[in-house]
């Protein structure tokens, strides 16, 4: 059985230092490697970068009161994945349906940035995770990161599965099908490199690769 990190994590000493250091800054949020939300039983699961310091880091729940939320969930929701009410609080009621949500790197990075030994200190959970899921068929990455911490921990060549917007990868691991999409960032948003119609377009897709 899949056992998310606790606060007795300490691989990352980088990670770990934020981490105190938000505890005391920030003594009311979760300040610790957030779990992932949705069953292993899920056939889908969607993997994210990391939590934001004032999103998942503080309600613990991925992707939950992060602008990048705002995005994914209710897309997830006019699509049949969920279903209540996303009200950016980690006990809204809000479900998910038939997807499991995660991120490459579980704990909170400073300027929301990770490095190369974090997405593979983490990636141990990530693939004990994966391979806790019996029913997994297809797996979102958003963004480049998430994609070849994927890849990595699947043991897959990434040169042959090269990260592209809309993309659907078959992987021969499992018969997996791997979809990409640029992350859901405000950044994204703001510059125009993914637009709402954009990410509808790429959960539509998600839903008929099942």
């Amino acid at each position: 059985m899949f056992v998310c990190p606790g606060k007795s994590c300490v691989k990352c000493s980088r990670l770990l230092a934020f981490r105190q250091q938000n505890e005391a800054a920030f003594p009311r949020y979760y300040n610790a490697p957030v779990p992932s939300f949705g069953e292993l039983s899920a056939e889908i699961l969607i993997i994210g970068l990391a939590p934001g310091l004032h999103g998942a880091n503080q309600t613990g729940r991925p992707f939950t009161n992060d602008y990048a939320g705002d995005v994914l969930y209710p897309a997830l929701l006019k699509y049949g994945l969920a279903q209540g009410q996303y009200k950016k609080i980690k006990d809204d009621g809000f479900e998910l349906l038939n997807v499991r949500i995660t991120n490459a790197v579980r704990c909170v990075p400073p300027q929301n940035k990770v490095t190369g030994e974090e997405v593979k200190n983490c990636g141990l959970y990530l693939l004990d995770e994966i391979n806790n899921m019996s029913h997994l068929k297809v797996v979102l990455t958003l963004g480049a990161v998430a994609h070849n911490a994927f890849l990595s921990v699947m043991g897959c060549q990434k040169s042959r599965f090269k990260f592209a917007h809309g993309a659907v990868h078959k992987l021969p691991q499992r018969n997996l099908l791997l979809l990409n999409s640029y992350h859901t960032s405000r950044y994204n948003i703001n510059t125009g490199v993914l637009t709402f119609e954009m990410f509808d377009k790429i959960i539509e897709k998600l839903v008929s690769l099942l």
